[in-house]
């Protein structure tokens, strides 16, 4: 016993399996502590290998002494069943870090995504600056709206029909190959809960200007103020609540009243 204890082997060995204890089980134990992260511990574990090997090859002598069990295992016949048990276990180890780095995980992401991000309280369209809270569709306050409501079908029926659909129910031909999906029109929970002002945003900036919180699943929308006017995208807008029958909401006004 007292010759594995002198051995720089074995003393090696028995130094890396005391940290160990240390890190895992003695630190979590100590007042104000908490149990050691799993990736702080593979840091840990790699500083303290390094150490230790600095230690033994420090010598020439003891690093000679070190080396000579790891060669009899290699070459001993009469180790060949450790030979065969270390590279086993080596097989599987490596196995099976590897299948934790690849397996699918069920985690929430970082960010959650939501829906209808908050819309910022003014854009820049074209150079020009647009406050968005309390606007309205300008082109309700020009007289007829069947023109409007026309040039806006066209306008969607060009550029919009192949993801967001004929039916404007997101199922258009490409919508598939979409991760999240075109939105909606026809459903309640999309342009029937918001003012004119988002939707505009949405169009004009499309995919490149959601916020944070409207990742980690970026629309695939392209920002149409670079092929649209503003009023050609107030009409497709006058169009999706024309087609689908909803109503915008309304921004409050003094005194609660809508």
């Amino acid at each position: 016993m007292r010759a594995y204890l002198r051995h720089p082997f074995w003393q090696a060995v028995g130094l890396f399996v005391l940290a160990y204890l240390v890190i895992v089980f003695v630190i979590p134990m100590l007042p104000g502590s908490a149990m050691v992260p799993s990736s702080v511990v593979l840091q840990y574990m790699a500083t303290v290998l390094v150490g230790i090997l600095i230690w033994v090859s420090d010598d020439e002598a003891r690093w000679t002494t070190f080396k000579e069990p790891l060669h009899e295992v290699l070459i001993q016949p009469r180790l060949k069943l450790v030979r065969n048990g270390l590279l086993a276990a080596v097989t599987l180890v490596v196995g099976c870090l590897t299948y934790s780095q690849v397996k699918a995980s069920v985690a929430a992401p970082p960010n959650l995504r939501s829906i209808h991000p908050a819309p910022p309280s003014q854009i820049t369209f074209r150079g020009k600056t647009i406050t968005l809270v309390g606007l309205e569709n300008p082109l309700r306050k020009q007289g007829e709206m069947a023109p409007h409501v026309a040039q806006g079908r066209r306008i969607y029926y060009q550029n919009c029909v192949p993801c967001h659909g004929d039916h404007l129910d997101g199922q258009g031909h490409f919508a598939s190959g979409f991760n999240p999906l075109p939105a909606n029109f026809q459903d309640n929970g999309t342009i029937a809960q918001l003012t004119e002002s988002f939707v505009f945003w949405r169009i004009a900036k499309g995919g490149p200007g959601l916020p944070r919180e409207g990742t980690p699943w970026n629309s695939a929308m392209p920002a149409w103020e670079d092929y649209l006017t503003e009023n050609e995208i107030w009409s497709v807008v006058l169009f999706l609540y024309d087609q689908t029958g909803w109503k915008p909401r309304t921004w409050e006004v003094s005194g609660g009243a809508k």
